[in-house]
């Protein structure tokens, strides 16, 4: 069954006809409304959601939801493979990884996820080929296809963003609430470590902690825990916490309660947060976020961890990637998980210069 479409109007209505969304297999246009209020949410409509990481949202309604349909426009047009710069290098990245393990044995944190930013300028487009957003999700579609993946593309607010989530934020259901945090990555199920082993069951703590603050006595349990999930060339470590929300909470407590994610942050999260501040060099911006919908009327919705996600700001096309850090953690080899992470989404997102046409040969009488 279709969503419904929006049903009235709230403060801050605006219009643009380039505005899209493609979240949760739907494909939203005839934006209504634009608000940064998570209550709206808790109205009427169906909204595309996007959620930077120090927590502004960006909340669209739209008037017109279907089911999306392969992308009809131009290919994605991307940077050059050799245009894409790193915001820490090597040497910078695994250094900050030794600092986090003192860190640890200082017991001033358990576990950090430390990330870095990859940059390259957008190209102009060729003939049949197109530089926006929306043309970039339909090749991560097709390249790399991922059960949380979505496309927000709102030009008056700045916002392009298109994402190959594998990881589920927040979903909810009437009143079940369920998250699935991530925590282990390695190229098959035979690789991982007992660090990794580890470090979800420590994030599976600090969720249930969070969402123990809005649902129910009682009602917190762990039906998934370490299951190894497949992705495009790699696989994961996945566990679901669910619990049953409490009358009065919303999404605004809902997401106040949870956000960041833990499994991008560490724990304790408040530690672990200062600790990204100091290392990262740049903002994390909509990367760590959340990304997604929400169906008001049906009191349903699901938000994303906008990990392999890319986003268009000043000409440039972002992209972040990530680890997280234990004390076991091996500092090239966490170096490693962040290149493997990015190795197929940075191929499907950059485009190759095409070799020149050798010239004619002259032709001699």
């Amino acid at each position: 069954m279709a969503p419904t479409a929006a049903r009235g109007t709230t403060t801050g209505t605006v219009r643009d006809p380039d505005a899209l969304a493609v979240v949760g297999g739907w494909l939203c246009t005839g934006l209504a409304d634009v608000t940064s209020d998570l209550s709206a949410l808790d109205g009427s409509g169906f909204w595309a959601v996007v959620i930077d990481v120090e927590g502004r949202a960006t909340c669209a309604r739209f008037d017109e939801v279907r089911p999306a349909t392969r992308w009809p426009g131009p290919l994605w047009h991307g940077p050059e493979p050799g245009d894409w710069r790193s915001s820490l290098d090597r040497d910078a990245f695994t250094a900050a990884v030794r600092s986090i393990r003192l860190e640890i044995e200082a017991g001033d944190v358990y576990q950090v996820n430390l990330t870095r930013r990859l940059s390259a300028p957008t190209r102009p487009p060729v003939s049949g080929t197109s530089s926006d957003i929306a043309a970039l999700g339909a090749a991560l579609a097709e390249g790399n296809p991922a059960p949380f993946s979505a496309v927000v593309r709102l030009p008056r607010r700045g916002v392009h963003v298109a994402s190959a989530s594998p990881e589920r934020f927040l979903s909810m259901d009437g009143r079940r609430v369920r998250s699935s945090p991530i925590k282990g990555t390695a190229a098959d199920a035979e690789s991982f470590l007992d660090k990794d082993r580890a470090e979800n069951v420590m994030i599976v703590d600090l969720v249930r902690n969070d969402l123990g603050r809005v649902c129910e006595w009682g009602s917190i349990h762990v039906p998934q825990l370490l299951e190894v999930e497949p992705h495009p060339g790699l696989v994961h470590l996945v566990s679901t916490v669910e619990g049953r929300r409490r009358g009065e909470v919303g999404w605004p407590e809902l997401v106040e309660a949870t956000f960041p994610p833990g499994s991008v942050t560490g724990a304790p999260k408040l530690a672990a947060l200062d600790t990204i501040t100091r290392l990262e060099t740049v903002p994390r911006d909509v990367y760590c976020g959340a990304v997604g919908w929400v169906d008001a009327d049906r009191n349903r919705g699901d938000l994303n961890v906008a990990i392999r996600t890319f986003w268009i700001e000043d000409d440039h096309l972002h992209f972040g990637t990530g680890a997280g850090i234990t004390h076991g953690s091996d500092p090239d080899g966490e170096w490693a998980e962040t290149e493997l992470k990015a190795r197929r989404l940075l191929s499907i997102a950059s485009t190759p210069r095409p070799a020149p046409t050798p010239l004619p040969a002259a032709v001699t009488s």
